[in-house]
């Protein structure tokens, strides 16, 4: 299902600020084949994860390119999706590879959004000159938004900021780790513990009602920020800190085996070409 927590602050006043901090959660399969976040692409410029199951195969749900191209992927909670729809992930790999701008890009998404179950797209431009967000949900309205500048966001399998018990607790504890001065390796540190909080936020009447179709103990597991049943949940934590002057730090933990007690850590950094 997935969470997204995420700060813009494209000019950010102090020299050791972050134009976009951004921590998520990938719940998924524990057993669905995938690809852990690597370089690909025209000149291995583009860096995410990739969907390796068949008929989805090449799709992402978060990525970011060294043209400073980013896109983040959410699916929208409903009991009955369509089993004939397009997949999601090939929403994100699209604008990755794509030239289109941020908006430009959800605008002509929007003009196919029935075409695919539901899901929330978030795609960003980290340029020199200006920094742009945008956002588009196909359950919700039929128009792209741009986000405003030196917001604290949240972001799970609702509409955008849409106040979910896990959301509000996850975004809380988000929101006092981003307003502390830490290196680069403690924020990351402190964002990874927010990502792993397994604490239970139930009830959720708001939660409860759109996961109509749901079993009462699935809803309950979906209820945190780390999600824990058997065979599905969080599987993937990513972390991505682009700084003032376009250093992008990657870091992604991903689960083993299927194991819940087997991880591994891998990090990327580089400059963006602005």
């Amino acid at each position: 299902m997935c969470i997204i927590f995420f700060k813009f602050d494209p000019r950010p006043a102090s020299k050791n600020a972050y134009r976009l901090i951004l921590a998520a959660n990938r719940d998924e399969l524990y057993n669905r084949p995938s690809k852990t976040a690597d370089f690909w692409g025209t000149n291995s410029e583009i860096l995410s994860g990739l969907d390796m199951e068949e008929g989805k195969e090449g799709g992402s749900w978060l990525g970011i390119s060294k043209r400073g191209k980013l896109a983040a992927l959410t699916n929208y909670l409903e009991g009955r999706p369509n089993p004939d729809a397009q997949g999601r992930g090939s929403l994100v790999s699209n604008f990755l590879t794509d030239n289109l701008d941020s908006f430009a890009y959800l605008r002509k998404v929007s003009s196919d959004g029935h075409l695919y179950n539901g899901f929330n797209l978030l795609t960003a431009d980290f340029r020199a000159n200006e920094d742009t967000l945008c956002y588009y949900g196909n359950k919700g309205s039929s128009e792209p938004i741009h986000l405003k500048a030196a917001g604290i966001y949240g972001l799970s399998n609702s509409l955008l900021e849409t106040p979910w018990r896990k959301l509000q607790h996850g975004k809380q504890l988000f929101t006092t780790v981003v307003s502390k001065t830490l290196p680069p390796d403690g924020l990351v540190q402190e964002l990874m513990h927010v990502l792993n909080n397994e604490e239970l936020n139930t009830p959720d009447p708001a939660q409860e009602s759109q996961g109509v179709g749901y079993s009462k103990a699935m809803l309950r597991a979906l209820s945190a920020v780390c999600v824990r049943s058997p065979g599905y949940g969080t599987r993937t934590n990513t972390i991505i800190l682009i700084d003032r002057e376009g250093n992008v730090n990657f870091t992604e933990r991903n689960m083993l085996n299927c194991d819940v007690n087997q991880w591994s850590t891998n990090s990327f950094h580089f400059k963006l070409q602005e």
